[in-house]
This record gives C-alpha cells, sequence and structure tokens, in this order.
C-alpha cells in the first residue's frame, strides 16, 4: 500500500506540474517564472532537508508525510481556484510553486525511514528498488494523465480532480503500523535541531565510515554535474539528430529514458541482482557517465535511444543502490539527519544542473555542455573511488564487486 501510495502521489505531483506549467506558459509566456519553477522546485531540499531529517528522528515520519501531503492538496486546490476565477497573478505562481517544493521535501525524507520502518535491514535493497520504481511509473504517467485531463476537462477542474489524488496515501497513513510506537529497538533521546550546523556535526558524526561518505558525495556530485537537467535539453537533441519529425524524435528519446529505469527496477528486483555494495553503485555511476557522454556526442539517432535506454538502467540502479547504502549504515540515533544530509545532496544539488549542464550549454552547445558534466562526474566518481580505498578500514559494507 505504501509503494502504490508514493506511485499515485508521484503521479499526481506530475500531473500538477503539467497542468501548472500549461497554463503559465498561455498567461505569461515568461521564462523567468519558468526558470523560477525549477528553482523552487529544488531549492527547498537544499535547504530544508536537513531540518525535515532532524524532525524525523523527534517525530513520527507518518505524520510528517501527511503534513507534506497536505501541502500539495493544498497547493492544487490554490491553483484550481485561481484557474477557475482567472485570478491568477504572477506573485500568486510563485508563492504555491515555492509551498509545492516545500512540500516535496517533507514527502521525501520521512517517507525513506518510513520504508526502513516497513521492512528493515535485511529486504531494504528490494525496497528501495521497488519504491523508485513505483515513484518512476508515477513520474511517466503523470505527464500522460495530466495531458488528458487538461484535455478532457478544464485546467481548473483537472487541478480539484489531482488534489483527490493524494488522498489514498493520506488515508492509508493515518493507521498503518509503522513508526515510532511500532519499533522494536528502543528509543534514542530527542536532540537539538541546529538547522545547517547538523550538517556539519553529523557529517563529522560518520566522517569514520567511508561508505556513507563515498555514497553521499556520489549522490551530490551526480546531482551537481548531470541530475535531471539533460532532459529539458531533449527537444534540441532531437533537432540536432535530424530523424524525420523532431516532435516524434523528442518522444522516442524521453521514452527511452524512462522505459530503461522502469526496466531497472523490474529486472533487477524481479531477479535479485546486483547486491548493495559501494564499488558496484560507483560502476554503475561510471557507465551512467559513459552512457549519456556517448549520447550527447553521437550524431546518429539509431544510436541515441539505446543509449539513452542505457543511460535510464544504469541512472536508476546506481541511484536506489546509494540510497540502500546510505540507510543501511546510518547510526540509529542520527538517522533522519543522516537521510536529510542525503536528500540535500541527492535533490538539493539539482537545484544548480541547470548551470552545468543548461547554461553552459548556450556556450559551447548542448552537446559540448552533457559531454563536459559527463566527463566531470566520471572524474569525481574515479576521485570517490580512489578515497574509499585509501581510507583505513571500518566497520561498513566497502566491499568488492
Amino acid at each position: 500500500m505504501f509503494f502504490i501510495g508514493n506511485a499515485t502521489a508521484m503521479l499526481a505531483d506530475n500531473m500538477e506540474h503539467v497542468v501548472s506549467y500549461w497554463v503559465l506558459y498561455q498567461k505569461f509566456s515568461s521564462p523567468a517564472l519558468s526558470g523560477f519553477a525549477v528553482i523552487s522546485h529544488w531549492l527547498p531540499f537544499l535547504l530544508f532537508s536537513i531540518y525535515v531529517g532532524g524532525l524525523t528522528d523527534r517525530f513520527d515520519p507518518r505524520r510528517m508525510i501527511q503534513f507534506g501531503l497536505l501541502l500539495f492538496m493544498g497547493v492544487s486546490l490554490a491553483w484550481g481556484i485561481l484557474f477557475a476565477t482567472g485570478a491568477l497573478q504572477i506573485w500568486h505562481a510563485m508563492v504555491l510553486l515555492a509551498l509545492h517544493g516545500i512540500a516535496g521535501v517533507f514527502w521525501t525524507a520521512p517517507a525513506q525511514i518510513l520504508v526502513y520502518d516497513i521492512v528493515g535491514a535485511r529486504q531494504l535493497q528490494s525496497a528501495v528498488r521497488s519504491n523508485a520504481t513505483a515513484r518512476f511509473v508515477g513520474t511517466m504517467l503523470g505527464p500522460a494523465v495530466g495531458s488528458v485531463l487538461m484535455l478532457t476537462l478544464k485546467p481548473a477542474t483537472a487541478m480539484f480532480v489531482n488534489m483527490l489524488i493524494y488522498l489514498p496515501l493520506l488515508l492509508w497513513l493515518w493507521k498503518a503500523p509503522y513508526g515510532p510506537k511500532f519499533r522494536t529497538v528502543e528509543p534514542v533521546a530527542a536532540r537539538a535541531i541546529r538547522g545547517f550546523s547538523d550538517v556539519f556535526v553529523t557529517l563529522r558524526e560518520i566522517a569514520g565510515n567511508r561508505t556513507m561518505v563515498s555514497m553521499i558525495l556520489l549522490a551530490g556530485a551526480a546531482s551537481l554535474f548531470i541530475g535531471t537537467a539533460y532532459q529539458a535539453q531533449m527537444p534540441g537533441f532531437a533537432n540536432l539528430l535530424g530523424h524525420g519529425n523532431p516532435g516524434v524524435a523528442y518522444s522516442v528519446l524521453l521514452a527511452a529514458d524512462a522505459a530503461g529505469a522502469l526496466s531497472a527496477g523490474l529486472v533487477l528486483e524481479s531477479r535479485g541482482l546486483l547486491s548493495a555494495k559501494p564499488r558496484t553503485a560507483l560502476m554503475l555511476a561510471a557507465l551512467w557517465c559513459v552512457s549519456l557522454g556517448w549520447f550527447a556526442v553521437t550524431a546518429r539517432y539509431w544510436l541515441a535511444v539505446p543509449l539513452l535506454f542505457t543511460a535510464g538502467f544504469m541512472e536508476l540502479a546506481f541511484g536506489a543502490m546509494v540510497q540502500t547504502l546510505v540507510q543501511i549504515n546510518a547510526p540509529p540515533a542520527i538517522r533522519g539527519r543522516v537521510i536529510g544530509v542525503f536528500v540535500m545532496a541527492s535533490l538539493g544539488m539539482r537545484t544548480f544542473s541547470g548551470i552545468t549542464v543548461g547554461l553552459i550549454g548556450n556556450f559551447i552547445g548542448i552537446r559540448g555542455s552533457l559531454s563536459l558534466s559527463s566527463a566531470l562526474l566520471l572524474l569525481t566518481v574515479i576521485g570517490i573511488y580512489s578515497f574509499g580505498r585509501r581510507q583505513p578500514a571500518v566497520a561498513d559494507t566497502w566491499s568488492g564487486l
């Protein structure tokens, strides 16, 4: 039920993007507002993940997820009312876009803690991979369902329907038998939340565990150098590849990336392949870099499609593995703070990927910016591998492939 609820909530999240972005484009045609929409989506993860992680150490993650879902529902309701009355102004849009980003923070970190509560350490990799696949299904279906609702209903009505899609997860969490009251371990003493200083305190406390440090560095570097910014450049790549109708080529390229990620979840989980090990995660991340770098420079459409499929496969495989390794190694007393730091790195750093892939692309072209970003990330992966090998052995899960 939790996985299904996360998939439907992700569906609603992406539906809201489709409808709201379309209406904002039609009403204001503002590139600056479009840029704000991207920044406001990821910046809250950078600014607030450590606070939410600290709160998760002290409060029930179910209630925190519910708070995030209520924010999502309130934003959808506000969009619907503003669309229906025609009263929408730019400042309304900016406030709602920011609240939507904040809602995502309250959903993401506590959800990772709750996954651990539900399945425990032994089945954690399976659960993380399954949950990532479920969320990716919602990510893929959201734009399609949102487009259909927008075409068959008015945008305002589509937003009211969107608000209701969050309800299954919200209601299930009300009585779900998980969380602090159901844990078999002894409760830990509550610690004060210091804000950003908690980032440095947490990193200092886990500094001896090279697995966690390496995986947090890998997540942050992947988000900083590439993140999801290359997907926004896909229309440009469709034109550069010059294969028939650019609109069809664009759709096929996006579908190839998504199909690769979905295949990773289904194949790896059904076959029980690739157990969570730091070096395996680094190898998969390196293959992701190579796939995207090769895609960036190829001029052959027939080669670009399988390269994007491979990139999508590797992205989900190493992303789920990194999250698993961080969760398994996180000390129970500061699990929420560790997850907060991880979310800050893995999602918050995407705020800057628009610069590394997008803005630089204005100067050297999108082929050059994506290939450069892939090369820089590959060098970082090699550096992280060297860091892991040179550190003195500690009691963590760093091991061979």
